[in-house]
């Protein structure tokens, strides 16, 4: 699976891009037949819920998957993220 990680507005440390990349590959066991993962890093200006925000577009045979999250930390944005992601894999799954 091809994992792409950009950030904006800011240089994304190693550590970040290295947490990033090990949460993106577990959704290959979640995901059947997932071709690539494209995650957006940003910053927002001051926003109530978190100014870091992770974007997730999961590309899947059917369509894409995709989540947007805000969070005080990059850490946190890329879990809620992914944990939507996760939902959304289930619930096609389900139908």
């Amino acid at each position: 699976m091809d994992i792409k990680i950009q950030s904006l507005k800011f240089d994304a440390s190693k550590q970040l891009i290295e947490f990033v990349e090990k949460k993106m590959s577990r959704l290959e066991r979640f995901a059947e037949r997932p071709t690539g993962v494209d995650v957006v890093l940003r910053l927002e200006k001051d926003s109530e819920k978190g100014n870091k925000v992770a974007s997730v577009a999961l590309h899947v045979p059917g369509g894409d998957i995709m989540s947007e999250q805000h969070a005080k930390t990059f850490e946190e944005a890329v879990d809620l993220a992914l944990d939507a992601v996760k939902r959304q894999i289930e619930k096609r799954r389900d139908k």
